[in-house]
């Protein structure tokens, strides 16, 4: 059965799970804000040493640049000369002193890997890490052979080339503990919805949606993978990063031996394949007076799902007519209600259908709650069109004056006159401001998981504990 990726089923070993307690930060020399460092990347300014060149980095060249004022750190098979960043890092130069001359992957992942260091960076980059040759054996002449981690693609038919989308690559890194599965979709429309990651032990597979195409990548791996994985997308150069937990903390010489239709692109059609997607039931309505409607055996749920055009799972739920079937699991999950008791204070942080599990708690907390002095929703959108349900929480909040809401949204027009952003320090410490000092307050937040896993760090800078913070799955 293929799942999900894992920011749907987050295990609880996985890095997706975000560890106790905030990361450390450093005061920082005036001049040396971000807004300083993205002027310094777009000066002109030669940030790498090396006059605009792209060098493949050896290891043994690698180790060689680890010291402060010539410090290289490879990310995901890419060396970066982070020198010139040390003033402007908000951990502190010790931090990034703890990679240098290394592979600093893991070490990136478990402090902030929502930072879209490619970015940041790129004004940095050193080049690409030199991996030997190596000679997969009995395939196909045009897939034999294997440099700097990258598989050559496969021959691509004439009418699928004139038909169809520009065709995908994929690429591979690795540090001692991780490997990481870069693919390149060259579309920029691409999302989680539209990905499928299967894997079990030696085997690996991965299905994206482009267009009306369907690609697939199959691979038996070279060595074992734990359950834990993580898939990234960086929307604006249409890149997927999955990212496979090793057994052992070896070495691999290659990826692994393409399995059937390994790195295709074919048309797209009914597979038969089995999805499996986690939902949170929600309420008919925001409005306690609202009733549930009476059916035979009193048998109903409500789920609130928005429709991906170019998804795997949501355009098969819209076709969906009276009388078909879908497969239902029983409940998941870890929130108890008892965290509403006494509580004096509630904020609620989502974005876009991270506002689902908000609805019950909504519910529930404005009309069963004694204690309850304040709720604070701070809602995060692209657009306005995107809000949900908008009029009924508006109407909510003039009801029921203990309710606020915010929108805040990262496209706006520009008739728009609300918050603008995304979720940051400025925004959640004027969010944030309890009836009093020692209210009983309970934070809960659910979108994304970039979105959660960032809007917790803050949250700890902020000073909640980790009693006072509940994380949905979106």
């Amino acid at each position: 059965m293929l799942n999900v990726p894992s920011q749907s089923f987050p295990a609880p070993r996985s890095q997706q799970r975000v560890a106790a307690g905030g990361r450390s930060k450093v005061p920082l020399k005036q001049g040396r804000s971000l807004m300083d460092w993205i002027r310094l990347t777009k000066s002109g300014k030669d940030l790498t040493g090396l006059k605009g060149r792209l060098i493949e980095v050896t290891e043994e060249e690698l180790k060689k640049h680890n010291k402060k004022d010539d410090c290289w750190v490879c990310i995901r098979g890419f060396v970066y000369n982070v020198s010139p960043y040390m003033e402007y890092h908000p951990g502190g130069e010790d931090e990034l002193m703890r990679a240098a001359g290394s592979d600093g992957t893991e070490l990136f992942d478990q402090v902030h890997r929502w930072v879209n260091y490619e970015s940041m960076l790129k004004e940095c980059l050193v080049g690409r890490m030199a991996v030997k040759p190596t000679v997969l054996k009995d395939y196909r002449e045009e897939e034999k052979k294997v440099l700097n981690g990258m598989l050559p693609k496969s021959q691509v038919t004439e009418t699928l080339a004139k038909e169809g989308p520009s065709y995908p690559s994929y690429d591979w890194f690795q540090t001692d503990s991780l490997v990481t599965i870069a693919i390149y979709t060259k579309q920029k429309d691409i999302n989680l919805d539209s990905i499928i990651v299967d894997h079990q032990d030696d085997s690996f597979r991965a299905e994206t949606i482009i267009k009306d195409h369907l690609y697939l990548i199959h691979i038996g791996l070279s060595h074992e993978v734990q359950e834990d994985f993580s898939v990234r997308v960086i929307e604006s150069v249409g890149k997927i990063e999955i990212v496979l937990k090793k057994k052992e903390n070896t070495s691999w010489n290659f990826l692994g031996h393409p399995l059937e239709n390994h790195h295709s692109l074919i048309p797209r059609k009914d597979t038969g394949t089995e999805i499996v997607k986690p939902y949170t039931p929600i309420s008919g309505s925001l409005f306690s007076e609202f009733k549930e409607p009476v059916l035979p055996n009193n048998k109903y749920i409500y789920f609130l799902i928005k429709i991906y055009p170019t998804g795997l799972f949501t355009p098969e739920l819209d076709r969906l007519q009276i009388g078909d079937f879908v497969s239902v699991s029983s409940p998941e999950g870890n929130f108890k209600i008892s965290a509403f008791q006494e509580l004096e204070d509630l904020f609620l942080l989502a974005a876009g259908t991270g506002f689902t599990p908000m609805v019950k708690i909504l519910n529930y907390a404005l009309t069963d709650i004694p204690t309850l002095r304040k709720v604070k929703l701070m809602f995060f959108n692209k657009t306005e069109d995107d809000i949900i349900w908008r009029s009924q929480l508006e109407k909510l909040a003039f009801k029921d004056k203990r309710l606020d809401v915010e929108f805040v949204l990262s496209a706006p027009t520009s008739e728009w006159n609300g918050k603008q952003g995304h979720i940051s320090p400025a925004l959640l410490s004027e969010f944030f401001k309890r009836n009093l000092d020692k209210s009983k307050v309970l934070v809960c937040i659910c979108g994304p998981v970039p979105f959660t896993e960032q809007g917790i760090r803050l949250l700890h800078d902020l000073n909640f504990s980790k009693n006072e913070i509940h994380s949905f799955t979106a």
